[in-house]
């Protein structure tokens, strides 16, 4: 298929002859999402993406001529291949993420995907990472990397995520939204963008709330993001970002089993009233890049950053399972910093490039566990039944290369050495608790290489290969199988052996096309070993393999006429049998799981498509639908989410003024009404691995934007 894409591309006349014939259009703010895009991810430098030898996409976000809510990241990223972000009406645990199928499996939060905010880690040396703080007010665009490439990002790169904050305007603006919705939906935000002499910033704030769609849902958020950069000198520039999140409140109404979705899927679980299941969570990170041309070949980026972030989450575990001396109560208190930095030297003579550097971070948290009941009362903070120190680390060495040794060739190459370390310091000792206190390292070297070819300057063809790793979180070596305490020494990284083909072509601002088949194999795949107690432990499985073919057309068919389309089709499965446990209490797995069984969470169909009509002024108007197919939700397939097919509208007007813009907008998601599942918790041990996608849901916005007089 992809050879057919090729011949599309470089070797039909007919397309040739009807590109020669689209007269170019005057170029406006509008057209940015289809510019040939700039991207940085990977390479590290400026580059167009039809110059690299990657599957890249970058998203332009303008949450002012945008019609969406602009708190999610499944908002943005519906049209990049590959690429599947869940919103789970459930802001306790964070959106899901995969990408080509890595990620699928996590149960909250993000795990298996790289993520950062403007160069800075929002993922920590273990793997785990969250996107709560990701400020989409404030962001310019979002760049993601798939395939072998991303391991040059180290531990858990299936694939690299990274959002980027607009830098300050030259002329000064002020942006401010309000948005409000079904089921109690409302986000107010404001910005400031400028520029004075050497100095620019962008600040923004926000605050986002919901009753939730469904029953024991609701959820408040505090967001705020700023970006300070300043001019040094001839050669050299100083970035420092700062950015918040507050969530005082998330309520957690968990997940549904079948029976209780079919009945009524805004519904929350018994157990999430008894126990009132809930999370709290608040962060505040700073970091500082400073970027230093040395000369017209060299140049040096130093980074470094910290941050503070603490959670406290209520869990619907019995009471009677907390009997067990070493069962670490149902209420998690996570209280904690991190840090690292980053320094890399680039040199570029013409025919090559070359980057080298080193990177290292950590996380120190204080990790307490209560019960969560006092005699009769359940969903509050008992005795305390854990108390451990827990860190991680990483060191890591990487290069990467870019050498042109022809006009219309070139060979890139790099590696990243990592080490992550992982301790556990036991200060809850008692006579029937015995100290769990341990350690545990990892170590791999990952290699990537790829060769590209430009038929024409605005077409490239490419092929590439590389290996990665997977650590086990935090979470997961959290307990061990057997019952005992400390932390599961056992567990192996999962390693990856990665192969993509890739095809794209861009045409002007009129018409972008990427295609790439990928195949991914897997040892040391990491599965669900047991469930007992309101816990999961963790083993290695054998092979898994990911494999598929995933395409994507951005193109304007006309002055007032766009079109996006993607589409995924991917193969995951297990290529080893094992046992898994099922159901709960399970301390000894015994249900087989086929070698053939399809990898949990992963769609094995993913399509989009979006139209839009409209101009800078006056109506605009848009459509788009979305189809994905069934989804495994257990290692066994015993169960599965079907597959679904939604549509979304939209209608706006936008007003423009002699010192600014109005935008306002009326969208309507789901359109049918449809009865789907939005997400699923993967493994779930009690058999709820639904979670329902809202109801038929509206909303209605006005963004202003108003620019100071020159």
């Amino acid at each position: 298929m992809l050879m057919a894409l090729t011949i599309l591309m470089i070797g039909t006349p007919a397309f040739a002859q009807r590109s020669e014939k689209i007269e170019p259009l005057p170029i406006t703010q509008d057209e940015r999402e289809i510019l040939p895009s700039i991207v940085v991810t990977a390479t590290r430098s400026e580059r167009r993406a039809v110059d690299v030898a990657a599957a890249i996409d970058a998203v332009f976000i303008d949450n002012i001529k945008q019609p969406r809510l602009g708190v999610n990241l499944s908002e943005v990223l519906d049209g990049v291949p590959g690429v599947l972000v869940r919103n789970r009406q459930n802001y306790a645990q964070d959106e899901q993420v995969s990408i080509r199928g890595f990620g699928a499996r996590s149960t909250f939060g993000v795990r298996g995907v790289r993520l950062y905010t403007d160069g800075i880690p929002a993922t920590m040396p273990d793997g785990s990472g969250q996107v709560s703080h990701f400020n989409l007010d404030s962001a310019e665009r979002i760049e993601v990397l798939r395939g072998p490439f991303s391991a040059l990002y180290g531990n858990s790169s299936g694939g690299v995520i990274q959002i980027f904050t607009a830098d300050g305007s030259e002329q000064t603006e002020m942006r401010s939204g309000i948005v409000v919705g079904s089921y109690g939906t409302k986000r107010a935000s404001t910005s400031v963008r400028g520029s004075s002499g050497a100095f620019g910033y962008n600040v923004s704030l926000s605050r986002f709330e919901t009753d939730g769609y469904r029953n024991h849902s609701a959820a408040r958020r505090n967001s705020g993001n700023a970006k300070l950069t300043w001019q040094v000198g001839d050669s050299g520039t100083l970035t420092v970002i700062g950015n918040s999140v507050d969530i005082p409140m998330a309520q957690d109404p968990l997940g549904l089993s079948a029976a209780q979705f079919r009945d009524n899927p805004r519904q929350a679980t018994p157990q999430a009233s008894l126990f009132n299941t809930r999370k709290d969570v608040s962060q505040n990170q700073l970091g500082a890049i400073y970027d230093f041309a040395i000369d017209d070949r060299q140049s040096l980026r130093i980074m470094a950053y910290s941050g503070a972030r603490a959670v406290e989450q209520f869990l619907a575990i019995p009471a009677g399972a907390q009997t067990n001396p070493l069962q670490a109560g149902g209420v998690i208190d996570l209280d904690g910093d991190y840090s690292g930095g980053d320094a890399r030297w680039t040199i570029n003579t013409g025919a090559l490039e070359l980057t080298a550097g080193l990177s290292a971070d950590s996380q120190r948290q204080q990790r307490r566990g209560y019960e969560n009941f006092v005699a009769q009362q359940l969903g509050v903070r008992g005795r305390l039944r854990r108390d451990e120190r827990n860190t991680v680390s990483n060191k890591d060495l990487y290069a990467q290369a870019e050498w042109r040794f022809a006009d219309a060739w070139s060979l890139s190459a790099g590696a990243r050495r990592s080490h992550v370390s992982f301790r556990n310091e036991d200060r809850y000792i008692t006579a029937t608790n015995p100290d769990d206190s341990g350690r545990r390292d990892y170590s791999a070297t990952s290699p990537v290489a790829a060769l590209l070819f430009h038929p024409d300057p605005d077409s490239s063809i490419y092929a590439s290969w590389g290996k990665g790793f997977e650590t086990p979180t935090f979470s997961e070596l959290g307990y061990r199988s057997d019952g005992a305490g400390g932390l599961n020494f056992d567990l192996q990284p999962a390693r990856s052996r990665n192969i993509e083909l890739g095809a794209k072509r861009e045409s002007g601002s009129r018409f972008r096309f990427d295609a790439a088949l990928f195949r991914a194999d897997t040892s040391d795949e990491i599965a669900v070993a047991t469930n007992s107690g309101g816990r999961s432990t963790f083993r290695n499985v054998g092979e898994s393999r990911r494999q598929g073919i995933e395409a994507s057309l951005e193109a304007r068919l006309a002055p007032r006429w766009k079109v996006n389309v993607a589409a995924t089709f991917l193969d995951a499965t297990f290529r080893s049998a094992f046992l898994t446990c099922t159901g709960a209490p399970c301390t000894n797995p015994t249900t087989p799981v086929g070698a053939a069984s399809r990898i949990p969470g992963v769609a094995q169909r993913v399509l989009h498509g979006a139209m839009e009509w409209g101009d800078e002024r006056g109506w605009r108007a848009g459509m788009s639908v979305d189809h994905l197919g069934s989804v495994a939700a257990n290692d066994s397939n015993t169960e599965f989410a079907d597959a679904y097919t939604v549509f979304s509208a939209d209608l706006g007007y936008r007003f423009t003024l002699a010192s600014g813009e109005l935008h306002t907008f009326l969208r309507v998601d789901n359109l049918a009404d449809k009865r789907y599942v939005g997400s699923l918790i993967v493994n779930d041990g009690n058999g709820r691995y639904l979670e329902p996608a809202a109801g038929r849901s509206v909303l209605l916005g006005a963004q202003w934007l108003w620019r100071a007089a020159r």
